[in-house]
């Protein structure tokens, strides 16, 4: 996100030079055991990543039964990431979400379905106009259950939708890193900013016209 078009090119050139890197450090990923969080105040959580974290963390807090959205970056190894280490290819880490939600309001099947009807999951490391693995669609499980809600998701959206084209990497959840403090909120308190009212905003509109059932009463 973010990523004017002059420097586009250069952003794209490191994905490509990393990507033999990235797969292997996927396929390690997918062979550890997830790590089960634990509830917060009878919230749940839950971890995507799907493109820009500013659109996603707004489309997910925008739901009945989640209680709040977190920021930040999930799926590599590195400690403690920065956003300029994770936008310039620097890590395996892609833009991710932490989502603090009610069960008995929302199911994580529920939030799945959103996940997924909320971005394009046939695009390689590509969210829009977004470009590299730092934007990958990505769904993290803690448990095999919900590793089950997520591949029943994927083969029946491929059959019925995607003509098996999904590229979504189905990934155990190890840990998330909070971003930085000025990327909380941000569509919130950016409005203006020319990435929201271009891109954000558009995608979430989107969103609200596929799901109005599941919308706070309050949502923007």
């Amino acid at each position: 996100m973010r990523l004017f078009s002059f420097i586009a090119a250069t952003i794209l050139l490191v994905s490509c030079k990393n990507a033999n890197t990235g797969n292997e450090a996927d396929r390690q990923m997918a062979q550890l055991e997830p790590v089960q969080t634990q509830p917060v105040n009878g919230y749940q959580r839950a971890y995507f990543a799907s493109g820009c974290f500013w659109c996603v963390e707004a489309i997910f807090e925008s739901l009945k039964g989640v209680n709040e959205v977190i920021s930040g970056y999930s799926g590599g190894t590195e400690q403690n990431p920065t956003y300029r280490q994770v936008s310039y290819g620097k890590t395996n880490h892609a833009e991710a979400v932490e989502v603090f939600y009610d069960p008995s309001v929302i199911s994580h099947q529920t939030l799945v379905k959103v996940f997924f009807g909320s971005h394009d999951p046939t695009t390689l490391n590509r969210q829009g106009p977004d470009r590299g693995r730092q934007y990958r669609s990505i769904a993290f499980y803690q448990n095999e259950q919900e590793r089950e809600i997520i591949e029943n998701t994927i083969k029946q959206l491929n059959k019925q939708d995607f003509d098996g084209e999904i590229v979504t990497q189905v990934l155990p959840f190890r840990e998330f890193w909070k971003a930085e403090a000025y990327h909380q909120d941000y569509e919130e308190k950016n409005p203006g900013d020319p990435y929201i009212q271009g891109v954000s905003i558009p995608r979430y509109n989107r969103f609200k016209k596929q799901f109005p059932e599941l919308l706070k009463d309050n949502a923007h």
